[in-house]
């Protein structure tokens, strides 16, 4: 029952406040950098619009999911170097910080027997934990591989193809992770669980 209530919970969020939370800090950085040619300036944006994302989503359901949470930490400190030191190096170092974070945070759930990517995905999805952990894993090696994909873009790129990767290329590449996996995903939803209190 209570599993029920959390999800009609769920389901009451605006369709629009996950694409807004998760995306439109993206938006503001790069149309900002292709009006401006400007990264200190769209880095100012970025740190406003990810703050105010962050708002928007704990006003309309009062609670702030995880992962928007350790991005809006991430862009503050990062940018925030960035702005302090007029240093460019720093925010293009946040993906990196960020993939790698996610990767630590899950790798560190299933040492201590937790599958933190449950909540992480809503909780919409049920599938024994078996399977969620080989998810996991999955979930992992995609962060550590787009956190090195990072590095090697903006040591060897210019800002200019640098910006367009992280918008476009790191988003297109999640996407197309995430699709990768629903034949896994679907192939063991809905089975028994193995237990109920791993999450």
């Amino acid at each position: 029952m209570s599993k029920t209530i959390e999800t009609s919970a769920k389901n009451d969020e605006p369709a629009w406040l996950k694409t807004v939370v998760d995306y439109g800090p993206l938006a503001v950085f790069f149309i900002s950098y292709k009006y401006s040619d400007n990264l200190l300036l769209a880095t100012k944006l970025i740190i406003g619009s990810t703050a105010l994302a962050v708002l928007i989503s704990f006003l309309m359901t009062r609670k702030v999911p995880f992962m928007p949470i350790v991005t809006a930490l991430l862009v503050g400190i990062f940018g925030g170097l960035t702005l302090y030191l007029q240093d460019e190096t720093f925010i293009k170092m946040k993906p990196t910080f960020i993939q790698t974070a996610f990767a630590f945070i899950l790798s560190i759930g299933l040492l201590l027997q937790r599958i933190w990517l449950k909540p992480l995905m809503g909780g919409s999805i049920n599938m024994p934990d078996r399977a969620w952990r080989i998810l996991t894993w999955r979930f992992v090696c995609f962060f550590l591989f787009s956190a090195s994909l990072n590095e090697v873009v903006w040591r060897t790129q210019s800002t200019d193809v640098w910006v367009t990767f992280k918008v476009f290329g790191l988003v297109g590449l999640t996407i197309f992770f995430i699709a990768s996996q629903l034949p896994f995903i679907n192939r063991h939803a809905d089975q028994d669980s193995e237990t109920s209190d791993n999450n």
